[in-house]
């Protein structure tokens, strides 16, 4: 039977939708296939292991991977070769797994930071690996290669921190002459909306940017467009296909971290998204060459904006760790394309293999 660690939590802005994410795999992970071991990181980056995981209630998130911080935990990936061995010092006890299940989104996982960890280790994990992780969590990376491969991308312009400090009037002067309002301020490495600000007055606009600063030290901003939010759901490695789009309604002021979240009545999902079959079939076409353009491998969300005036799409971001809760938008796509949620687990551990496979038999010596 293959031990399938659970990794979540994590030390980003996104920890407690990780915990969300994180349950909803554990309890559709067969337990008649998989033993499963839950692998938490506070917040504060400390690793606690739970040979038997534990789902509790909770007010905001409904259902939630208990965190149980016991221990004194140390990762060893010599010990056993291709297996993860996670010891506590205290108690001396020992516990393996074959295979990493990352349910940690945001910075230090969803960049590439996890993913080559893991690599070093030779531990087989689902999801992009480190290249397609560090490309995916970065927008305007991101913009960049997608603009290259010839997929249409919004307008935005980014910038550095140390950039901001050294001439900030100079930027907002580029920003207001390059870009119209509506605008949105976003961290360059975050996810889950979190930093994020819509700006519809220009003086409004330096707040924002210190407010995202917060977040990270590279921004973008981008051109706001009256638009539809349509996302898809791709899945594979060397020959990857994409779900029925989805439509995403927002009924805040734009689809927020609360929206997603918090607001159970926060944003409306119309599977599939009522637009024509030509649209659809050139968003799934799209989603699956944006996929390929950034080196991804396993699975990503891919959102798109749909224009309402001109029917033009922009592909916006893609997602390498997309959430995995009862209600987010990646299972449901590929559960109405007739993927279930269990069938989903299974094939993402199996391309998961088939890609550690793959890159066992590359030569390390000369």
């Amino acid at each position: 039977m293959l031990t399938v660690g659970v990794l979540y939590g994590g030390r980003s802005g996104e920890h407690d939708v990780s915990l969300c994410s994180a349950a909803s795999v554990v309890s559709a992970l067969d337990s008649e296939k998989y033993r499963v071991v839950a692998i938490g990181i506070d917040r504060d980056g400390r690793w606690y292991v739970q040979d038997r995981p534990v789902i509790v209630d909770d007010p905001a998130f409904g259902r939630i991977l208990k965190l149980e911080r016991k221990g004194n935990w140390y990762v060893n990936h010599f010990e056993e070769s291709g297996r993860l061995v996670l010891r506590d010092i205290d108690s001396n006890k020992k516990i393996s797994v074959d295979l990493v299940f990352p349910a940690v989104h945001g910075t230090y996982c969803e960049d590439g930071t996890l993913q080559g960890l893991l690599e070093l280790a030779m531990v087989p994990y689902v999801g992009a690996d480190s290249v397609g992780s560090s490309i995916g969590i970065d927008k305007d990376v991101t913009k960049r290669l997608l603009r290259d491969a010839g997929i249409p991308v919004v307008p935005w312009e980014s910038f550095g921190r140390e950039d901001w400090e050294r001439d900030a009037a100079g930027i907002q002067t580029r920003i207001r002459e390059r870009l119209s309002l509506p605008l949105f301020v976003k961290p360059a490495r975050t996810g889950s909306s979190v930093g994020v600000m819509k700006v519809k007055d220009g003086n409004d606009l330096r707040a924002a940017i210190e407010f995202a600063f917060q977040y990270d030290t590279r921004l973008l901003v981008e051109e706001g467009v009256n638009a539809r939010e349509i996302e898809c759901s791709v899945l594979g490695n060397g020959d990857p296909r994409a779900s029925v789009p989805g439509e995403i309604i927002p009924r805040h002021e734009f689809y927020s971290y609360e929206s997603k979240y918090l607001d159970p009545n926060g944003a409306e999902l119309v599977i599939p998204a009522p637009i024509d079959e030509p649209v659809a079939d050139a968003i799934r076409e799209t989603a699956v060459r944006g996929y390929q353009a950034l080196c991804c491998s396993g699975m990503a969300r891919v959102d798109f904006f749909l224009e309402r005036t001109t029917g033009a799409f922009y592909l916006n971001e893609i997602n390498t760790l997309p959430g995995f809760t009862s209600i987010s938008m990646y299972p449901k796509l590929w559960a109405h394309s007739g993927l279930e949620y269990p069938r989903l687990i299974d094939t993402l551990i199996d391309l998961a293999l088939e890609r550690h496979r793959a890159r066992m038999k590359i030569r390390t010596d000369r």
